[in-house]
């Protein structure tokens, strides 16, 4: 079934929310053409009103720009804005209604192509079928700019870094659909088996993880589409999510942990000291690379750092932290607090730069020399502190009491969420259990 939502681009809604009550009670007013007074940076389109049926008054719906601005002169988006306005008082004399289904309307035209041909049944359909899916991709919005829409909210709502990611998504799935579906134009030619195809090819390029995280950012990104009636339903949800096992760096024995400090003591004091934070303060790498020298309140001994998917946290400085902390008093405040070369300078590059250049540094300077694999990273290092940490206060308290102290240090907003955590890192062990596996001759 083909609703008003497939034949109308969505954009510009917020603009034309009010109804024009005309005096003359005609269904449409003639389409007429915008062209931003000649600004070629902005959209240029097709526009109409329509009588809604409920309020009885005219309204401004969706305009229509299917592929115009792609053109580059004003010569070439005029001549497809003539066409495209030609062909929108054609379908609206032949009945078309924004706000109605409008399948009679394809049927009709079907029918009318159907009559004009003198070739056998099957080529009638296949001539239909076609005429239904050019009709489609005339009147939908461009893959492109669908999602650039949807991009758009993200950007408003989340991080740089977060909405990077989408945006390097969506920029694969795009030169997917170039490589291998180059006929689909519009968003409303999208659904399930495409994304299916591309998220199956993901999976053998890469893994489950990566094909999933796929298709949660596509799935997030489309139901932008679906709130904002540019789609009809988020068809991405109903694809399953992959079983995978998550990747998760190890915990260092106390013999490596002690080696990589005294060789990082003589060989890195700037990357043995990002560690520390890590290590003590139970950070990680990219709350790490946030930190300014403003961050660090000398007298409180506190350090204000922007936590996962959370607002600023604070948190104390241990002492066995704050005795390694160089003079802070003379830097300059806005100064990054680490940098390639020194505590306290300029480093203007994005955060995700930032995170991968310690982590390379740290692979060059630590991982080569020591033989560790890959699963051995600056994510292990907090994995190691928060096991000896809570094996300290498991012997003191009882485990639950242990796991409250902890969650105050960790920063884990949940205890579930802890809990969970300290199963994976394999933090709480049990007690020597050979007493109960002995057989009674024994």
């Amino acid at each position: 079934m083909f609703t008003s939502k497939q034949i109308l681009t969505f954009a510009y809604e917020s603009e034309y929310e009010t109804a024009y009550d005309l005096s003359q009670k005609k269904n449409f007013t003639a389409p007429k053409i915008y062209t931003a007074k000649g600004d070629l940076s902005k959209r240029w389109y097709v526009y109409f009103s329509f009588r809604n049926p409920k309020t009885g008054k005219l309204k401004r719906v969706t305009p229509f720009y299917g592929d115009v601005n792609k053109y580059k002169t004003k010569e070439e988006r005029m001549e497809a804005l003539t066409i495209y306005r030609k062909t929108l008082i054609k379908l609206l004399k032949l009945g078309y209604n924004p706000f109605e289904d409008n399948t009679e309307l394809y049927n009709k035209l079907n029918s009318k192509q159907e009559t004009s041909e003198t070739n056998t049944k099957s080529t009638n359909n296949t001539k239909a079928e076609e005429k239904k899916t050019e009709l489609v991709e005339a009147t939908g919005m461009p893959i492109k700019e669908a999602f650039e829409f949807s991009l758009n909210i993200k950007r408003q709502l989340l991080s740089k870094t977060t909405t990077r990611g989408y945006q390097n998504r969506v920029d694969s799935f795009l030169k997917w659909l170039e490589e291998n579906a180059p006929g689909i134009k519009s968003v409303n030619q999208l659904n399930k088996k495409v994304v299916s195809a591309f998220l199956n090819d993901t999976l053998q390029r890469t893994s489950a993880r990566n094909r999933n995280n796929y298709r949660t950012d596509l799935s997030s990104l489309t139901q932008v589409l679906e709130d904002n009636d540019i789609i009809e339903v988020n068809f991405i949800k109903k694809i399953p999510v992959l079983k995978s096992t998550p990747e998760r760096n190890k915990t260092y024995s106390i013999e490596i942990q002690e080696a990589i400090f005294k060789h990082l003591q003589v060989n890195d004091p700037i990357l043995l000291l990002y560690i520390k934070f890590i290590s003590y303060n139970f950070l990680r790498p990219i709350e790490v690379c946030r930190l300014k020298v403003k961050d660090i309140d000398v007298a409180n001994r506190t350090i204000q750092f922007k936590a996962k998917n959370s607002p600023l946290k604070t948190k104390i400085i241990p002492e066995i932290l704050w005795n390694d902390l160089p003079d802070l008093s003379t830097l300059d405040k806005e100064a990054m607090l680490f940098t390639p070369d020194k505590i306290g300078s300029e480093w203007d590059t994005d955060i995700n730069n930032k995170r991968n250049y310690f982590s390379k540094r740290f692979k060059r300077v630590v991982k080569d020399h020591f033989n560790l694999g890959a699963d051995y990273g600056l994510y292990s290092f907090r994995h190691t502190y928060i096991t000896k940490l809570y094996r300290a206060l498991v012997k003191e308290s009882s485990p639950f009491e242990a796991r409250s102290k902890l969650m105050l240090i960790t920063g884990h907003t949940t205890m579930t969420a802890l809990e969970k955590y300290l199963r994976d890192i394999d933090a709480e062990l049990p007690e020597d259990y050979s007493e109960m596996l002995k057989t009674s001759h024994e």
